[in-house]
């Protein structure tokens, strides 16, 4: 059994070297996370020329070879770098990737293309570290998975590595025309291939090549994982999702609880934590004044942070955007996106100037300050694969207004108004007067119900976002690959009571979405259930030897038992005591059998039922067929007449007992010796007679 498992983790981007969204925060936060479950992970990302020059200076190379490409072969290196324990592989090749930025050129398509076969290919150069496991992450890695099984498969180094790819966001895809199919894929001969990348007539897509050819797949949130096997969030994938929803698993990611911790941030104005909250106060007042609002502590100040589209709800603010500016709040926007957007808020910011400030550009340190000194956040997206936005302002005790979609549902508990319990405030449906309602909901708390905003705020703050347990989940994900990596981590812990379950077992479970439900507690029971058969057993085993001499099918425990706790029995003289021993041992068993009735425990107890004969070959015989059921626990009727005077109190005990006693059925009247008794008897009938 293994007790390691070797994780190749593929992405385009991941802080601190390249960032352009969220997927740069998982694959710079999750692989760390992964490492302290256990896993032997490394990290394989290109070599982008905007990557910081600190990093760049401590790279250190470790080999190049050439990647067939179609018709091409292009060179590819590779350079490495050690960042907070984790391995990180750089895709050297400045023809694709000595460039501005990571997405937008004409020639996306080849670039990853690239990008997806170097990473196959690399594994066999890589020094030291056999991969088990490819983990690939959204479109720009969806290829890996086919080139692996159609040019890789059959070599041993491949055959054992199985592929997971998660989907961060299905709204990108990476489609193409499919002219690119034979001249850079070099796939156009394979038909299986072809099939399965083929999204119309004229195009193929990258992503749709991953769903169908990765052993697992996953997503970043349990309701996400739900909502992409419809129609309205699938993104024409959902009937893939449907047929493969058995491998499918949907696990919230966390964010750096270390870099988004108030009470470490050196970014904003002034330190806090949750029990001490009044450096929040402090941090409002100076992002007020940096951003040009006004100055007033009491007024709520909400922040939208994130891309300016209609996938984050931008639709809705514009649709009731003068209704909403009319409320008593400040709004502060921090974001790039959809040109139509940009410029509806740079309009806006001159019309409400000291109540609306707009910051078209994104910073992270600014974005900081204004977790720390904003109310809350406003998140009223279209869809929401997970969103990482919600959990760091929960952080800094910024409460959430969401719409219940996706991560949104699943990380943010809505405000409840009788309790106070919560820690955020959310609306169903994509209406904009949905989410105006709700805002005002939220200011109405803030203004009148100061106890449940500070309760709210404590909540929020003691969540726990932290990728602990989503390093967990990742781990029994890659364990349904490779059980026999089981040393990883002690799956099959015993319970510490005979039947009985594991104190978090259940709570584990729930954890799990439905579709992951199934696979690592199947591997769990199996051994559970034998542990518990085995004690019980054992125990079955203790009891039968401690009321009568147990005989066995297996000789050996069978004589063991007989040396440790049967009565000695004098086979050449048999005297009135010795006769009397088995009456002692039927008195013991009776009351076990009582003490076993009384605990619900009903098993089948083996006795040896010992005839009290002085007659060798009936003692020999009546032994044979000791074996006595639970049902005939009293002794057989024909050693009433050889027991002494204790017999007529024995049998008074069995009444009470309401034992019925049955006849050993190899002893034979007519062949042993007549006991004194009966010979008294029988010389009373002669003179009779």
């Amino acid at each position: 059994m293994k007790d390691r498992l070797n994780v190749l983790f593929a992405a385009f981007e991941a802080v601190p070297f390249m960032k352009t969204g969220g997927l740069g925060d998982v694959a710079g936060s999750l692989p760390p996370a992964l490492k302290k479950a256990g896993c032997d992970v490394r990290v394989i990302i290109p070599k982008f020329l905007d990557m910081p020059e600190e990093y760049k200076r401590e790279l250190r190379h470790v080999t190049q070879f050439y990647v067939p490409l179609g018709w091409r072969n292009q060179y590819c290196g590779i350079e490495q770098l050690e960042h907070n324990g984790v391995t990180y592989y750089f895709v050297d090749n400045e023809s694709y990737f000595a460039r501005h930025g990571a997405y937008g050129y004409f020639d996306d398509g080849e670039r990853i293309a690239f990008f997806s076969k170097a990473i196959v290919e690399c594994i066999q150069y890589l020094p030291d570290f056999e991969c088990d496991i490819l983990h690939c992450n959204d479109w720009h890695t969806a290829l890996a998975p086919v080139f692996l099984r159609e040019f890789y498969g059959g070599m041993p180094l491949y055959d054992n590595i199985k592929t997971v790819f998660t989907v961060h966001n299905l709204k990108f895809q990476g489609q193409f025309t499919d002219l690119i199919l034979g001249d850079i894929l070099g796939l156009s001969h394979i038909a299986p291939a072809a099939q399965q990348l083929r999204c119309d007539r004229t195009s193929i897509n990258y992503m749709q090549g991953a769903l169908c050819y990765s052993d697992i797949l996953s997503t970043v949130s349990p309701t996400y994982a739900g909502e992409i096997q419809n129609s309205y969030y699938g993104e024409h994938m959902e009937k893939i999702f449907q047929r493969r929803n058995h491998i499918l698993y949907g696990i919230l990611n966390g964010i750096d609880t270390e870099a988004y911790n108030p009470q470490k941030d050196n970014d904003i104005a002034r330190q806090y934590d949750v029990n001490n909250i009044d450096g929040k106060k402090e941090c409002k007042r100076a992002i007020q004044e940096e951003l040009g609002l006004e100055q007033n502590p009491d007024i709520p100040l909400i922040i939208m942070i994130g891309r300016l589209t209609e996938q984050k709800g931008m639709t809705l603010v514009r649709e009731v955007f003068d209704e909403l500016m009319r409320e008593s709040l400040q709004l502060a926007i921090l974001g790039t996106g959809d040109r139509e957007y940009e410029d509806m808020l740079r309009y806006y910011e001159n019309i409400y100037r000291g109540k609306l400030s707009v910051k078209i550009m994104f910073d992270e340190k600014l974005s900081h300050r204004m977790y720390s000194g904003a109310d809350m956040i406003l998140m009223p997206s279209r869809f929401e694969p997970c969103g990482l936005s919600q959990m760091i302002a929960m952080a800094y005790g910024t409460l959430p207004i969401v719409r219940e979609v996706g991560g949104l549902k699943d990380s943010v508990k809505p405000y409840n108004m009788y309790t106070g319990e919560g820690t955020g405030f959310s609306f169903a449906n994509y209406n904009a007067h949905e989410m105006l309602f709700t805002i005002k909901n939220a200011v109405y708390v803030y203004y009148n119900k100061k106890d449940d905003w500070k309760k709210l705020q404590e909540t929020a703050m003691n969540e726990d976002f932290s990728w602990k347990q989503a390093a967990e989940n990742y781990v029994d994900m890659y364990l349904r690959l490779h059980p026999e990596a089981a040393g990883i981590r002690k799956i099959d812990s015993e319970p510490d009571d005979v039947g009985g379950k594991g104190e978090n077992e259940e709570t584990e479970q729930e954890k799990k979405t439905p579709v992951t439900k199934k696979n690592v507690e199947k591997k769990k029971a199996a051994p559970r259930k034998k542990a518990e058969s085995s004690k019980t057993s054992k125990a079955k085993t203790s009891r039968t030897a401690k009321t009568v001499k147990s005989v066995k099918d297996n000789k050996t425990t069978a004589e063991t038992e007989k040396a440790a706790e049967a009565p000695s029995i004098d086979k050449e003289s048999e005297k009135v005591s010795q006769k009397q021993e088995p009456v002692k041992e039927i008195e013991k068993a009776v009351k076990s059998v009582k003490a076993e009735k009384s605990g619900q425990m009903k098993k089948d107890v083996e006795k040896d039922a010992v005839a009290a004969n002085s007659d060798k070959e009936t003692l020999k015989d009546s032994k044979k067929a000791g074996n006595i059921s639970e049902e005939a626990a009293d002794v057989n009727k024909t050693l009433k007449a050889e027991k002494t005077t204790k017999t007529a109190k024995t049998g008074q005990e069995k009444k009470d007992t309401g034992k019925e006693i049955k006849k050993p059925v190899t002893e034979d009247k007519s062949e042993r010796a007549k006991t004194p008794a009966e010979k008294s008897d029988e010389k009373s009938n002669n003179k009779k007679e």
